[in-house]
């Protein structure tokens, strides 16, 4: 059952943005939670909507969050043209099966397991823009995390299985640049080339991250231009860091927003979104004990330790909540056109997510 689940789970392709699409599968989603005994409330953004479901526990006790998203980084189309969903050798491939619809698959099922057990109250969250940073979610992240036992998220975890016990803050960034336009053989100077300013401008970000032992930088996008007889009036770029510390963050997006123009263009440089560093804890590091101990009643082996890749996890474990992500199958490929999973791996993290639940 629960692949079958996952394989319709997949068959819905949900790309960031594709709010019609986000929306339908969130139907889905609200309905099943329901089905189990949830309180949901959609939450509307032009993009798509969020959700938040909440499940009954023992009174008085502070609710298990659990963080989850359902947009993928894959269009539509790509489940029927490159990325078809192959079942084959224990393994399972197909847009979004990794990053994040076996997480969505185990926590759904591990909550029908529990159902009749008696446990914390659940909250989850699905949140509809994860892959572009979750810009229209983090106050409600922020938000719903208020007063909970613990945050747990469905991300993919380590290579090995082990599960994350800290992340690299990340931020997206865009430099926006106007130019002027002018004929490029006839009348060349009376231009402003915003393609030249915007490269000069990606070397001193560059030379400012250069700086620093521990930040990574991408240049994910870059527009601009039009024509090669005409000086390019605009252009753009939108860059990814990552910093493993908040102070590291907050002194080179100091150094990166305050850039200034070269040339007599006009520069526009916008935070996009940001998720803060969510550093080591004691209160990680105890709960981390409590799931290991979880694991062992269900005969699992757990294991933690550190992640470069941002998540909504981020905004828990940067608030203080003790958190830990990766609560999803065992696979590879996140982002990536072989992304697949172990299907055995998919009912261990259900029993694994029923025995938190369970005994938390």
């Amino acid at each position: 059952m629960i692949i079958e689940r996952l394989q319709e789970y997949v068959g819905a392709e949900t790309p960031t943005g594709d709010a019609a699409a986000l929306n339908a599968f969130a139907d889905r989603l609200a309905e099943r939670y329901a089905a189990l005994g949830a309180i949901v409330r959609r939450v509307p953004t032009p993009t798509g909507d969020h959700l938040v479901a909440d499940f009954p526990g023992r009174e008085g006790d502070a609710p298990l969050l659990f963080l989850a998203h359902h947009d993928t980084v894959w269009p539509v189309g790509q489940l029927a043209d490159a990325m078809p969903w192959r079942e084959a050798d224990g393994i399972i491939r197909g847009p979004g099966v990794f990053d994040m619809k076996g997480g969505l698959v185990v926590l759904e099922t591990a909550l029908e397991q529990v159902a009749d057990q008696d446990h914390r109250p659940v909250r989850v969250i699905v949140v509809a823009d994860e892959e572009v940073g979750s810009p229209s979610a983090r106050a409600l992240v922020t938000a719903e995390a208020t007063g909970v036992y613990a945050a747990f998220g469905l991300e993919p975890p380590h290579p090995n299985g082990d599960l994350k016990t800290s992340r690299w803050g990340s931020t997206r960034v865009r430099i926006e640049v106007t130019g002027r336009e002018a004929h490029a053989a006839l009348d060349p100077d009376s231009g402003v080339s915003a393609i030249d300013e915007l490269v000069d401008q990606l070397i001193a970000v560059r030379g400012i991250v250069a700086q620093y032992d521990q930040v990574l930088c991408n240049v994910g996008t870059i527009t601009g231009g039009g024509r090669t007889n005409v000086v390019p009036g605009s252009a753009s770029a939108d860059i990814g860091f990552r910093f493993v510390d908040p102070s590291t963050e907050e002194a080179v997006l100091a150094a990166v927003t305050e850039l200034q123009p070269v040339r007599a263009a006009q520069l526009s440089v916008r935070v996009m979104s940001n998720r803060p560093a969510w550093q080591p804890s004691p209160a990680t590091d105890e709960l981390l004990t409590k799931v290991i101990e979880a694991g062992r009643s269900v005969g699992q082996k757990v294991g933690g330790a550190a992640a470069s890749g941002a998540a909504d996890t981020n905004l828990t474990g940067w608030l203080g909540i003790p958190t830990l992500d990766g609560l999803g199958p065992v696979g590879k490929g996140a982002h990536a056109v072989h992304e697949q999973i172990i299907a055995a791996s998919l009912s261990e993290r259900v029993a694994l997510v029923a025995a938190i639940i369970s005994t938390l």
